[in-house]
């Protein structure tokens, strides 16, 4: 029996396929549903950052935790505002 990564072209068809069924439920969604999909990733993104600076303390303590994300985020916004973030190609540049 062979492994579907054995052949790349029904491997490549299969990723295409997922891709364009992403899209088309993407596109199908209203606003409201967008948006409550963002507020639901970025909840999910602070709970991973926590979880990650609790471990990178090496503590049990969320309070610290949380302290630690708040630093990060301060750090952030920082660069962004230096110009070492930027969400838009520079004119000229």
């Amino acid at each position: 029996m062979s492994h579907l990564r054995d052949d790349p072209t029904t491997l490549k068809a299969l990723q295409e396929a997922i891709y364009r069924d992403r899209i088309r439920l993407a596109r199908a969604r209203t606003f409201q549903q967008r948006l409550a999909g963002v507020v639901e990733l970025s909840k999910f993104m602070f709970g991973m950052m926590h979880a990650g600076a609790m471990n990178q303390l090496g503590t049990t303590d969320e309070l610290a935790g949380w302290e630690e994300v708040r630093r990060w985020m301060k750090r952030l916004d920082r660069a962004r505002e230096h110009g070492f973030y930027v969400t838009a190609k520079p004119a000229g540049a």
